[in-house]
């Protein structure tokens, strides 16, 4: 987890996926903090402390990580409200958020502590909070890149649907993301499949200017796309979900 985190660090500013992403993760965030007077969200898994500093620009923020590396990165960058800590056993009052975000987190979870995690993301919301989640989707793409960020499974709609209303919330909207880039990923994690499975942090390298720019193009067309029509595949799954306001 330290190597995957050292490399999304040297990625997180300029790479297609991770400009891709915030594009898509943008607007739920947006809608879940919308209406909030000075709204107070969590980051579970807050890693490098990159995407705190876009979601500042919704209320403040606070971020965990299980990893030192990821809160030392997080801190030489100035952050502060941060903490180590695990999102299974939140050190949060009930009701303390209005908007919890997780990126890329739960899937490297085994299902027991998966479960746990969803449930404290649940009870620290407020009621008729907002939790905002990204995970990995689409078994057929497990790839080397599965093994450095020790993937224990990707999903799909009716999976992370099933685990998103066992703990109580109100699914609002639930989308596949990249799409457009879909072919590329498949075709790599195919020959990945053929060749073998390895530790490899390749994926998360950036690509040469050309192809970086071509591919941030291409997911920014999806991410206006996306403003208006879900996506029917994809390797990413985004969901907006609700804590009911009257638990």
């Amino acid at each position: 987890m330290d190597r995957l985190l050292q490399a999304t660090a040297r990625a997180e500013r300029d790479h297609f996926w991770f400009k891709g992403f915030r594009r898509f993760m943008a607007p739920l965030v947006r809608e879940a903090a919308r209406g909030r007077s000075h709204p107070r969200l969590l980051d579970c898994g807050c890693g490098t402390g990159h995407n705190l500093i876009w979601l500042r620009e919704y209320g403040e923020v606070t971020g965990i990580d299980l990893t030192w590396t990821g809160l030392s990165f997080a801190r030489s960058g100035g952050e502060r409200r941060i903490a180590q800590a695990t999102a299974a056993s939140l050190p949060f009052p009930d009701a303390t958020f209005d908007v919890v975000t997780s990126f890329d987190v739960i899937y490297a979870l085994d299902d027991a502590v998966e479960a746990a995690a969803v449930a404290e993301m649940f009870r620290v919301l407020r009621p008729g909070g907002f939790l905002v989640l990204n995970v990995a989707a689409m078994d057929l793409l497990k790839g080397n890149h599965s093994v450095l960020a020790h993937e224990v499974r990707r999903y799909s709609r009716a999976s992370l649907s099933d685990r998103l209303t066992r703990a109580g919330f109100d699914i609002r909207r639930m989308s596949y993301t990249n799409a457009t880039i879909l072919p590329i990923v498949a075709g790599v994690r195919l020959l990945q499949r053929v060749s073998g499975h390895e530790e490899s942090n390749q994926e998360i390298s950036i690509p040469p200017a050309p192809v970086n720019a071509a591919l941030t193009a291409a997911l920014a067309i999806e991410a206006g796309l996306l403003r208006i029509v879900n996506m029917p595949f994809g390797s990413s799954l985004m969901a907006l979900a609700r804590r009911p306001a009257s638990q």
